[in-house]
């Protein structure tokens, strides 16, 4: 195990949207070098404490301390990497050039273009437009952004959603690659077979974490033999034990996208702003 102190320090969380608690009282500790997968049913505040750790969601109390820094510090906007569930590309230009356009961005050397875009399985596409892609290569084009550079920390949400089943797994491979050249990612899915290709798991229900723990003490834990029946069987003991716990509120978050950024809007952003959001 890693024995560096850890990559993100979550003590007192708590986030309100509206009258609605999404966390009241969130206490968390993700170490480096790992993938921790954050996993639970949608609407159960994933995205929030993703968003959280980023240092783009508004909180009303608590610390959120990442790599030594609060969430959100400049010092962190190279050291960072936020994947949205939303692609976050433009349209008319192709896979090569919105890689180059954020890399430039970042400070990202341009053979990491070529590197990341190879990385989520897109060579061969590099000169196609993002609108003519399938909504699940449009999502990888989002995931090579996020790979730009060397960030210490990848933070992920939902980015194998629409993918078929070998995509995922060359995606969950890089995954493994880059915690194994020293990165820390978050990944989070509502897709419970994915628990197992985790280091570390924690397992959120209605804004609350019912569970921190490894894939093997997952299953030794509930007596189960796969992440499904693992996780009905944590419902049911959090059902039957206290309605609040020291994690957090019930809540079904809305997921708020960030600031806008100053540059031309995203397909992603555009797509918020003509619906109003």
């Amino acid at each position: 195990m890693n024995n560096s102190p850890g990559a993100v320090h979550v003590r007192g969380l708590h986030v309100r949207r509206g009258k609605t608690e999404v966390f009241r009282h969130l206490d968390l500790d993700i170490p480096r070098g790992q993938i921790t997968g954050l996993l639970g049913p949608s609407g159960c505040g994933k995205t929030t404490l993703m968003r959280s750790i980023v240092g783009v969601q508004k909180v009303a109390g608590g610390t959120v301390t990442v790599l030594g820094e609060p969430a959100g510090s400049r010092g962190l906007r190279h050291r960072v990497a936020y994947d949205t569930q939303a692609a976050s590309v433009y349209g008319d230009l192709t896979i090569q050039q919105n890689v180059r356009y954020f890399a430039r961005l970042v400070g990202a050397a341009r053979a990491d273009v070529d590197r990341v875009i190879a990385q989520v399985g897109l060579a061969d596409q590099r000169d196609q437009t993002i609108d003519s892609l399938s909504g699940g290569q449009e999502t990888r084009v989002s995931l090579a952004v996020a790979m730009l550079g060397t960030p210490e920390l990848i933070v992920l949400d939902e980015p194998t959603v629409g993918l078929d089943p070998v995509l995922r797994a060359e995606l969950w491979d890089v995954f493994r690659g880059l915690a194994q050249t020293g990165a820390t990612l978050i990944v989070s899915s509502h897709v419970m077979d994915e628990a197992l290709r985790c280091d570390r798991l924690i397992l959120m229900r209605a804004g609350r974490i019912i569970a921190d723990t490894t894939p093997d003490g997952l299953l030794a834990d509930t007596g189960t033999t796969d992440p499904d029946a693992a996780f009905l069987a944590l419902i049911e003991r959090d059902a039957r034990g206290p309605a609040d716990g020291p994690g957090a509120a019930a809540g079904s978050p809305e997921e708020a996208s960030a600031d806008g950024a100053s540059h031309p809007l995203t397909r992603r952003e555009a797509r918020e702003e003509a619906s109003g959001s």
